[in-house]
């Protein structure tokens, strides 16, 4: 193993028990192939499943993996129109399973996500019986302050690149704590502790993954 796969691991496992501690059910893979089999071994064939934004659960192949397996998949990415959209981000708060990322994790198992309609962290709160997250060991930070500059800072300006929307960050970089209309930062959650217990399933990935 490389050293940063070393540090990976060793850390992974810090974190992967606080989070824990927090009532979160957790584990760590080496991969994202690996993250995506444990993934679908946590979800019944059959559930209803669907997920936000994430590029994370795109790049290892897991939506791929739910809309060709033996699910109920909502697939947001399918809808044409802004209701389509609408009807689909709805229809996710009442699955069985909702995938996601987070943008930042603290060291001591605190899960960090800023969201501009607020549809993620709204199924991330309640709603779904189950949300899985998979993240990236890039997300890993110190505390849940340094996760929320992570998110404000670095997360959410890659994002606009994606989007190209009219912020000051999709020019710059740089967050400026906007007003803008197509700001991306409209709601910030902290997710201090899982409740119920076990609600909410995190893997943690030895690569670097999303935003």
């Amino acid at each position: 193993m490389t050293p940063r796969e070393l540090f990976y691991e060793k850390r992974g496992e810090t974190v992967v028990k606080n989070l824990q501690g927090r009532g979160f059910e957790a584990c760590y893979c080496k991969t994202g192939e690996e993250a995506r089999k444990k993934a679908l071994e946590w979800m019944k064939e059959g559930a209803s499943v669907s997920w936000g934004g994430s590029m994370t659960i795109r790049d290892i192949g897991l939506t791929k993996s739910v809309c060709e397996g033996n699910y109920k998949a909502i697939d947001r990415d399918q809808a044409v129109t802004d209701e389509e959209k609408r009807k689909a981000a709805m229809d996710a708060l009442t699955v069985d399973y909702y995938l996601t990322s987070a943008n930042g994790i603290s060291e001591d198992g605190q899960l960090v996500n800023v969201d501009g309609n607020g549809n993620r962290v709204a199924a991330i709160v309640f709603g779904p019986q189950y949300v899985i997250v998979v993240a990236g060991m890039n997300k890993v930070v110190k505390t849940a302050e340094d996760a929320m500059v992570r998110a404000r800072t670095v997360a959410a300006p890659l994002n606009q690149q994606r989007f190209l929307k009219s912020t000051p960050c999709t020019v710059t970089g740089v967050c400026a704590d906007c007003k803008s209309p197509d700001c991306i930062c409209n709601q910030l959650l902290t997710t201090r502790n899982c409740k119920p217990a076990g609600r909410i399933k995190v893997i943690l990935v030895g690569e670097e993954l999303g935003y």
